[in-house]
């Protein structure tokens, strides 16, 4: 069997995850259908994703061949900004998270798992398809918030504290954007009739992708340097949202900043200092 061949039945396949979905559903069934999991598998997975970049940030000038990948190596998050984003992250978990995941605890009602796992062309159709459709939420979303200066002020000036942002900084947020990236992370899925399997994968890479995009390092295997033909944002194009804020809205890809004529490239914030 040729690779291509290997590759199309792995793809097409019904199987393929068909025993991690058995082992999942047969000896977790509790667990995954509590309103909760979905809280806690993100919750758990923004620490989890955070804790590398946090080392790199503590240990600092010390680890030489990580600051090689350091995109501004003259700004280092110190000891107050950590502490800073840390309970930030800690009152938006405790005052706004935790209620939503109580309410949905006590309002929801455990979901079916259904019997059949999604071929893996499916998960990552869906996969995909849900990161496609929350970056043109959010593009709108985040242009709106810094074209209308009341909106601006109101919710989403804290996110711009630092113009060297850093892996806490990813949910240096205010209640109300918090609350509407939830919202549409829940939803979608829903709205696209995702298996839930694909759901809970978009929900990790999701997490994954945004605390990349604000870790300040571009190391070699970023998602942007994997993903070819500049499709994809990546941490040195957020970068450049935190230095000049007029530009890269979107949060993942590049194709609506480039229809709307706000795409800058990390050379374009280096010539303008």
């Amino acid at each position: 069997m040729t690779a291509i061949h290997f590759w199309k039945s792995c793809l097409g396949s019904d199987s393929v995850l068909q025993p991690l979905w058995d082992c999942m559903r047969l000896n977790y069934t509790d667990y995954l259908r509590s309103p909760l999991f979905p809280v806690v598998l993100t919750v758990s997975s923004y620490f989890v994703f955070s804790f590398p970049f946090l080392i790199c940030d503590i240990v600092g000038d010390k680890w030489a061949w990580v600051q090689q990948f350091k995109i501004q190596p003259s700004h280092r998050p110190t000891a107050s900004k950590l502490l800073h984003c840390a309970g930030i992250t800690l009152y938006n978990h405790v005052f706004f998270v935790l209620p939503a995941s109580v309410a949905q605890w006590a309002w929801r009602p455990p979901v079916d798992l259904p019997d059949q796992a999604p071929s893996l062309l499916e998960l990552i159709i869906g996969v995909v398809s849900n990161l496609l459709l929350f970056d043109f939420q959010y593009f709108i979303w985040h242009l709106l918030h810094h074209r209308i200066r009341w909106l601006y002020v109101t919710f989403h000036a804290i996110h711009h504290k630092y113009s060297a942002p850093f892996a806490l900084a990813t949910q240096c947020l205010g209640g109300w954007e918090l609350v509407t990236v939830g919202c549409w992370t829940t939803l979608n899925p829903m709205i696209l009739r995702c298996h839930l399997l694909t759901t809970w994968v978009f929900m990790v890479l999701h997490v994954y992708v945004s605390i990349e995009d604000h870790c300040g390092y571009d190391f070699p295997w970023s998602t942007s340097r994997l993903i070819p033909l500049g499709i994809y944002g990546g941490p040195s194009k957020h970068d450049v949202h935190h230095q000049k804020p007029n530009t890269n809205f979107a949060p993942h890809f590049s194709h609506w900043d480039k229809i709307f004529g706000t795409h800058a490239d990390f050379s374009f914030c280096t010539a303008m200092k």
